[in-house]
Protein backbone atom coordinates (compact mmCIF):
# COMPACT_ATOMS: atom_id res chain seq x y z
CA UNK A 1 0.00 0.00 0.00
CA UNK A 2 1.28 3.54 -1.28
CA UNK A 3 1.00 5.73 1.76
CA UNK A 4 -0.86 8.96 0.52
CA UNK A 5 -0.78 12.98 1.46
CA UNK A 6 -3.76 12.28 3.49
CA UNK A 7 -2.30 9.02 5.30
CA UNK A 8 0.71 11.11 6.00
CA UNK A 9 -1.20 13.91 7.02
CA UNK A 10 -3.07 11.97 9.72
CA UNK A 11 0.27 10.30 10.89
CA UNK A 12 1.92 13.73 11.03
CA UNK A 13 -1.11 15.27 13.20
CA UNK A 14 -1.08 11.99 15.43
CA UNK A 15 2.59 11.95 16.08
CA UNK A 16 2.28 15.60 17.03
CA UNK A 17 -0.64 14.28 19.80
CA UNK A 18 1.81 11.67 20.41
CA UNK A 19 4.54 14.19 21.42
CA UNK A 20 2.76 16.61 23.46
CA UNK A 21 2.35 13.67 26.00
CA UNK A 22 6.39 14.08 26.72
CA UNK A 23 8.44 16.74 28.41
CA UNK A 24 10.29 17.13 24.95
CA UNK A 25 10.62 16.16 21.31
CA UNK A 26 13.47 14.18 22.40
CA UNK A 27 11.81 12.50 25.40
CA UNK A 28 9.21 11.40 22.90
CA UNK A 29 11.32 10.16 20.29
CA UNK A 30 12.99 7.93 22.79
CA UNK A 31 9.97 5.58 22.76
CA UNK A 32 9.63 4.89 19.40
CA UNK A 33 11.45 2.21 17.90
CA UNK A 34 14.18 2.24 15.10
CA UNK A 35 12.98 5.91 14.36
CA UNK A 36 15.30 8.78 14.32
CA UNK A 37 14.51 12.14 15.33
CA UNK A 38 15.44 13.89 12.36
CA UNK A 39 12.98 12.07 10.98
CA UNK A 40 10.13 13.12 13.23
CA UNK A 41 11.63 16.23 12.77
CA UNK A 42 10.83 16.34 9.10
CA UNK A 43 7.47 14.59 9.45
CA UNK A 44 6.44 17.65 11.66
CA UNK A 45 7.83 20.30 9.54
CA UNK A 46 6.34 18.67 6.00
CA UNK A 47 9.16 17.85 4.82
CA UNK A 48 8.64 14.34 3.43
CA UNK A 49 10.41 13.53 0.34
CA UNK A 50 13.03 11.76 1.59
CA UNK A 51 11.39 9.32 3.65
CA UNK A 52 10.22 6.11 2.82
CA UNK A 53 6.67 4.24 2.97
CA UNK A 54 8.01 1.94 5.25
CA UNK A 55 9.40 4.86 7.88
CA UNK A 56 5.79 6.15 7.69
CA UNK A 57 3.97 2.62 8.67
CA UNK A 58 6.77 2.09 11.03
CA UNK A 59 5.75 5.59 12.49
CA UNK A 60 2.60 5.55 12.18
CA UNK A 61 2.09 1.68 13.96
CA UNK A 62 3.77 3.53 17.22
CA UNK A 63 1.60 6.75 17.25
CA UNK A 64 -1.76 4.53 17.11
CA UNK A 65 -2.44 4.79 13.23
CA UNK A 66 -3.90 1.71 11.31
CA UNK A 67 -4.15 1.07 7.77
CA UNK A 68 -6.93 -1.11 8.28
CA UNK A 69 -9.03 1.29 9.31
CA UNK A 70 -9.26 2.79 13.07
CA UNK A 71 -11.32 0.54 15.71
CA UNK A 72 -12.83 3.39 17.95
CA UNK A 73 -12.47 2.83 21.80
CA UNK A 74 -15.55 3.06 23.89
CA UNK A 75 -15.42 2.64 27.92
CA UNK A 76 -16.78 -0.53 29.19
CA UNK A 77 -16.70 -1.31 33.06
CA UNK A 78 -14.09 -3.51 32.10
CA UNK A 79 -11.76 -0.66 30.98
CA UNK A 80 -12.63 1.72 33.24
CA UNK A 81 -11.45 -0.78 36.43
CA UNK A 82 -8.12 -1.63 34.51
CA UNK A 83 -7.52 1.99 33.78
CA UNK A 84 -8.38 3.19 37.38
CA UNK A 85 -5.52 0.50 38.75
CA UNK A 86 -2.77 1.63 35.86
CA UNK A 87 -3.79 5.25 37.72
CA UNK A 88 -2.81 3.91 40.81
CA UNK A 89 0.08 1.62 40.22
CA UNK A 90 1.76 4.66 38.14
CA UNK A 91 1.37 7.01 40.60
CA UNK A 92 2.13 5.12 44.14
CA UNK A 93 3.88 2.70 42.54
CA UNK A 94 1.97 -0.13 43.43
CA UNK A 95 2.04 -3.63 41.58
CA UNK A 96 -1.48 -5.46 40.83
CA UNK A 97 -1.93 -8.68 39.39
CA UNK A 98 -5.47 -8.65 36.63
CA UNK A 99 -6.87 -11.70 34.95
CA UNK A 100 -9.93 -11.44 32.49
CA UNK A 101 -11.46 -14.10 29.96
CA UNK A 102 -9.43 -14.50 26.68
CA UNK A 103 -11.32 -11.43 24.47
CA UNK A 104 -12.12 -9.61 27.37
CA UNK A 105 -10.38 -6.37 25.75
CA UNK A 106 -7.26 -6.03 28.21
CA UNK A 107 -4.69 -5.57 25.52
CA UNK A 108 -6.36 -3.42 23.46
CA UNK A 109 -7.03 -1.31 26.79
CA UNK A 110 -3.26 -1.84 27.38
CA UNK A 111 -1.74 -0.42 24.58
CA UNK A 112 -4.59 2.34 24.36
CA UNK A 113 -3.03 3.83 27.84
CA UNK A 114 0.08 3.75 26.58
CA UNK A 115 -0.42 5.59 23.60
CA UNK A 116 -2.13 7.92 26.24
CA UNK A 117 0.11 8.32 29.21
CA UNK A 118 3.86 9.34 29.40
CA UNK A 119 6.55 6.54 30.78
CA UNK A 120 4.17 3.71 30.17
CA UNK A 121 5.76 0.70 28.74
CA UNK A 122 3.59 -2.36 27.89
CA UNK A 123 5.62 -5.61 27.21
CA UNK A 124 3.81 -8.49 25.10
CA UNK A 125 4.94 -11.38 27.51
CA UNK A 126 5.46 -14.98 25.27
CA UNK A 127 6.37 -18.37 26.11
CA UNK A 128 9.77 -18.18 24.66
CA UNK A 129 11.06 -15.42 27.18
CA UNK A 130 13.93 -16.01 28.63
CA UNK A 131 15.56 -13.58 31.66
CA UNK A 132 17.71 -12.15 28.66
CA UNK A 133 14.79 -11.96 26.36
CA UNK A 134 12.53 -10.42 28.99
CA UNK A 135 14.58 -7.56 29.74
CA UNK A 136 15.66 -6.70 26.47
CA UNK A 137 12.15 -5.86 25.62
CA UNK A 138 11.83 -3.74 28.60
CA UNK A 139 14.52 -2.11 27.38
CA UNK A 140 13.71 -1.56 24.01
CA UNK A 141 9.99 -0.13 25.19
CA UNK A 142 12.25 2.53 27.09
CA UNK A 143 14.30 3.38 24.26
CA UNK A 144 17.39 1.85 24.85
CA UNK A 145 19.39 -0.93 23.31
CA UNK A 146 21.15 -3.26 25.73
CA UNK A 147 24.11 -3.62 23.70
CA UNK A 148 25.42 -7.03 24.79
CA UNK A 149 24.85 -6.27 28.47
CA UNK A 150 24.57 -8.96 30.92
CA UNK A 151 21.16 -9.74 33.20
CA UNK A 152 22.75 -7.81 35.90
CA UNK A 153 23.58 -4.88 33.76
CA UNK A 154 20.44 -4.79 32.18
CA UNK A 155 18.37 -4.81 35.30
CA UNK A 156 20.85 -2.10 36.40
CA UNK A 157 19.67 0.13 33.30
CA UNK A 158 16.32 -0.46 34.08
CA UNK A 159 16.44 0.45 37.59
CA UNK A 160 19.06 3.61 36.57
CA UNK A 161 16.16 4.56 33.92
CA UNK A 162 13.09 4.29 36.14
CA UNK A 163 14.60 6.03 38.87
CA UNK A 164 15.04 9.33 36.22
CA UNK A 165 11.38 8.83 34.96
CA UNK A 166 8.31 10.68 36.65
CA UNK A 167 5.78 7.17 37.36
CA UNK A 168 6.63 5.12 35.06
CA UNK A 169 4.76 1.73 34.92
CA UNK A 170 5.37 -1.67 33.57
CA UNK A 171 2.72 -3.15 32.18
CA UNK A 172 3.27 -7.03 31.49
CA UNK A 173 0.51 -7.94 29.35
CA UNK A 174 -0.12 -12.04 28.57
CA UNK A 175 1.95 -12.74 31.58
CA UNK A 176 0.33 -16.31 31.77
CA UNK A 177 2.56 -17.32 28.99
CA UNK A 178 5.84 -17.10 30.65
CA UNK A 179 7.58 -20.07 31.96
CA UNK A 180 8.80 -20.29 35.70
CA UNK A 181 12.02 -19.00 35.44
CA UNK A 182 10.02 -15.39 34.41
CA UNK A 183 7.93 -15.85 37.28
CA UNK A 184 10.55 -15.77 39.52
CA UNK A 185 12.68 -13.10 38.14
CA UNK A 186 9.20 -11.44 38.55
CA UNK A 187 10.59 -11.36 42.34
CA UNK A 188 13.71 -10.14 41.27
CA UNK A 189 12.07 -7.14 39.50
CA UNK A 190 9.17 -5.84 42.19
CA UNK A 191 12.45 -5.75 44.82
CA UNK A 192 14.57 -3.42 42.25
CA UNK A 193 11.77 -1.42 41.06
CA UNK A 194 9.67 -0.89 44.11
CA UNK A 195 9.13 2.35 45.29
CA UNK A 196 10.49 3.60 41.85
CA UNK A 197 8.02 2.00 39.41
CA UNK A 198 4.51 0.24 39.06
CA UNK A 199 3.99 -2.89 37.70
CA UNK A 200 0.84 -4.08 36.52
CA UNK A 201 0.32 -8.06 35.23
CA UNK A 202 -2.41 -8.74 33.05
CA UNK A 203 -3.45 -12.94 32.30
CA UNK A 204 -6.35 -14.96 31.71
CA UNK A 205 -6.95 -16.59 35.10
CA UNK A 206 -4.57 -19.61 34.00
CA UNK A 207 -2.80 -17.36 35.52
CA UNK A 208 -4.21 -17.45 39.38
CA UNK A 209 -4.67 -20.63 39.10
CA UNK A 210 -1.31 -21.49 38.53
CA UNK A 211 0.11 -19.18 41.38
CA UNK A 212 -2.05 -20.55 43.82
CA UNK A 213 -1.64 -23.98 42.66
CA UNK A 214 2.35 -23.74 43.30
CA UNK A 215 1.19 -21.80 46.69
CA UNK A 216 -0.58 -24.70 48.00
CA UNK A 217 2.07 -27.28 46.79
CA UNK A 218 4.86 -25.11 48.08
CA UNK A 219 6.66 -24.71 45.05
CA UNK A 220 9.77 -22.38 44.97
CA UNK A 221 8.79 -18.59 44.79
CA UNK A 222 5.12 -19.23 44.20
CA UNK A 223 4.18 -17.72 48.06
CA UNK A 224 6.72 -15.12 47.79
CA UNK A 225 5.10 -14.16 43.85
CA UNK A 226 1.72 -13.93 45.48
CA UNK A 227 3.11 -12.03 48.46
CA UNK A 228 3.89 -8.95 46.50
CA UNK A 229 0.71 -8.81 44.63
CA UNK A 230 -0.87 -8.08 47.57
CA UNK A 231 -2.31 -11.53 47.89
CA UNK A 232 -5.37 -10.77 45.47
CA UNK A 233 -5.85 -11.48 41.70
CA UNK A 234 -8.17 -8.64 40.59
CA UNK A 235 -10.98 -10.10 38.36
CA UNK A 236 -11.97 -7.61 35.47
CA UNK A 237 -15.76 -7.71 34.46
CA UNK A 238 -17.62 -9.06 30.95
CA UNK A 239 -19.08 -6.31 28.95
CA UNK A 240 -22.66 -5.99 29.55
CA UNK A 241 -25.53 -5.98 26.48
CA UNK A 242 -25.56 -2.24 26.74
CA UNK A 243 -21.61 -2.15 26.53
CA UNK A 244 -21.55 -4.46 23.01
CA UNK A 245 -24.17 -2.42 21.81
CA UNK A 246 -22.11 0.99 22.59
CA UNK A 247 -19.11 -0.14 20.32
CA UNK A 248 -21.28 -1.71 17.96
CA UNK A 249 -22.77 1.76 17.51
CA UNK A 250 -19.43 3.36 18.13
CA UNK A 251 -18.11 1.68 14.74
CA UNK A 252 -20.77 1.93 12.46
CA UNK A 253 -23.56 -0.51 13.58
CA UNK A 254 -26.94 1.09 14.28
CA UNK A 255 -29.62 -1.19 13.53
CA UNK A 256 -31.01 -2.69 16.62
CA UNK A 257 -31.28 -6.11 15.54
CA UNK A 258 -27.69 -6.44 14.42
CA UNK A 259 -26.54 -5.10 17.71
CA UNK A 260 -28.47 -7.80 19.18
CA UNK A 261 -27.11 -10.42 16.88
CA UNK A 262 -23.99 -8.87 17.62
CA UNK A 263 -24.84 -9.68 21.56
CA UNK A 264 -25.89 -13.09 21.25
CA UNK A 265 -22.98 -14.00 18.82
CA UNK A 266 -20.18 -12.46 21.12
CA UNK A 267 -19.48 -14.96 23.80
CA UNK A 268 -18.44 -12.42 25.96
CA UNK A 269 -15.34 -12.22 23.63
CA UNK A 270 -14.53 -8.41 22.42
CA UNK A 271 -12.48 -9.98 19.56
CA UNK A 272 -15.47 -12.05 18.09
CA UNK A 273 -17.69 -7.90 18.46
CA UNK A 274 -15.25 -6.89 16.43
CA UNK A 275 -15.05 -9.58 13.56
CA UNK A 276 -19.50 -9.46 13.67
CA UNK A 277 -18.99 -5.70 12.77
CA UNK A 278 -16.56 -6.08 10.04
CA UNK A 279 -18.47 -8.79 8.66
CA UNK A 280 -21.20 -6.59 8.52
CA UNK A 281 -19.41 -3.15 7.19
CA UNK A 282 -18.18 -5.43 4.72
CA UNK A 283 -21.34 -7.26 3.16
CA UNK A 284 -22.48 -4.53 1.52
CA UNK A 285 -19.45 -3.39 -0.23
CA UNK A 286 -19.23 -6.72 -1.05
CA UNK A 287 -22.73 -6.37 -3.00
CA UNK A 288 -21.87 -3.43 -4.30
CA UNK A 289 -19.06 -5.38 -6.12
Amino acid sequence: MTITDSVKKEIQMLLKAFISKYPSQAKAVERLQGVSEATVINIRNGHWESISDDMWRKVGKQVGWSNKGNWQFVQTGASKKLMQLFDDAREFSNVFAVTADSGSGKSFVAEYYEQKAPNVFVISCSEYFNRKTFLQRLLAKMGKADTGLSVPEMMDEIVELSMRKENPLFILDEFDKVSDSILYFFITLYNRLDGYAGIVMTATDHLSKRILKGKRNNKKGYAEIYSRIGRRFITLPKPTQEEVFDIGRANGIVDPQELHNIYNESEDDLRRVKRSVHKLKVRPLKKAA
